[in-house]
């Protein structure tokens, strides 16, 4: 068995850059995993800066000076900043409380409709598992209230916490534009000189990442706005917030889409009952997911490398759980990354093979 090891080892970690390569990918992860929430403002920062980035290359390819490029796409992000906290999350706020408020007279509704399926189909469900039910939905909705609670009593933390990201993240993003260069090349001057293996690698994954990351986020956008249009145009309630999930639900592919049937089903339900305006809800949200699995998402994600679904599923959960809503977000190109390793780890092992079997037929 030792001598698997050894021999295993021998074939494929002699290599120097195979070393080098693994050394800096178990660092990245362990310095996202440990101080992650630490440097959080960072990577938050690094990640804005890193989508505007694309768009500062497509002004300079229009012959703009890289400072002006870069002055005109941050103040289009502070400009997007200030609509987000003046407009967008006031109006959130007030759906949220008037989905809070709603909640009790909605279970009652439920309640009210559910009680009638013992009485039409006694034989498949009983008034006692109607109230088991229901005891199991009360039980979730206190342990909410605690949260909130318990997030209100922290609110003074929270405001700081809100305070140092809107003065930080800005000042960070900017810099991140402006000195990319310089701050790559100071990275660069702790590495070792010969990286041809994990130059390959990241010259190959990041193209996929930057076309991912940022046609997901185009995705959302596009999502989002059609959604609430869609919804607003109903006259449908909560239609800002249900909209903004449908528009996030894109993040988790497969998974999102049958999530978030449910709270549009119930709210459609909840707001016209067995009226056709609950149906043609339901068909407008299952018409917005056809148009975008079909026709959006390919076009905005046309050079991604295909995954398989189940190794995107399990890159969602692993990713997921790791790192929360950034491992969700990040989680295929994360998924990409591995792939593009494995591909170059394998390809230069062969490519040295028959190296040496060509200088051995010499």
């Amino acid at each position: 068995m030792l001598q698997l090891v050894r021999d295993w080892s021998k074939r494929y970690l002699s290599d120097p850059q195979v070393i080098v390569l693994g050394i800096l990918l178990i660092a990245g992860f362990a310095f996202v995993f440990f101080l992650g929430n630490l440097l959080m403002p960072v990577l938050v920062a690094l990640v804005i800066a890193y989508l505007l980035d694309g768009l500062v290359g497509f002004l300079q390819k229009r012959r703009f000076p890289q400072r002006l490029a870069v002055g005109l796409v941050f103040l289009l992000f502070i400009a997007i900043l200030f609509i987000l906290i003046l407009w967008l999350l006031p109006l959130l706020s007030r759906q949220i409380s008037q989905l809070v408020q709603q909640l009790p007279t909605m279970l009652t509704f439920g309640r009210n409709q559910l009680m009638q399926l013992p009485v039409r189909y006694p034989e498949l469900i009983s008034e006692n598992q109607i109230e088991q039910i229901f005891q199991f939905i009360n039980a979730g909705l206190t342990g909410f209230a605690r949260r909130m609670l318990s997030l209100s009593v922290a609110s003074v933390i929270g405001l700081i916490s809100v305070v140092v990201y809107l003065i930080l993240v800005p000042i960070l993003v900017f810099f991140f534009l402006k000195d990319k260069e310089m701050i790559l090349t100071w990275l660069a001057s702790f590495l070792p000189d010969n990286l041809s293996l994990a130059s390959s690698v990241w010259r190959e994954v990041n193209a996929q990442i930057a076309n991912y990351v940022r046609g997901k986020g185009w995705e959302i956008l596009i999502i989002w706005g059609i959604s609430f249009m869609t919804f607003t145009l109903m006259d449908m309630q909560f239609s800002l917030l249900l909209s903004l999930f449908v528009g996030l639900s894109v993040i988790f592919p497969y998974i999102g889409v049958t999530v978030m049937f449910l709270p549009v089903a119930l709210i459609a339900y909840f707001q016209w009952g067995w009226d056709p305006k609950a149906l043609w809800a339901i068909v407008a949200y299952t018409i917005i997911q056809l148009l975008d699995g079909n026709l959006l998402a390919p076009l905005l994600l046309s050079e991604v490398i295909n995954l398989h679904p189940i190794a995107i599923i399990i890159a969602v959960l692993v990713f997921g759980g790791l790192w929360g809503l950034w491992g969700l977000f990040f989680a295929i190109p994360l998924a990409t990354l591995i792939n593009a390793v494995i591909k170059s780890w394998f390809n230069r092992q062969r490519t040295m093979a028959e190296a040496a079997a060509a200088e051995a037929g010499d």
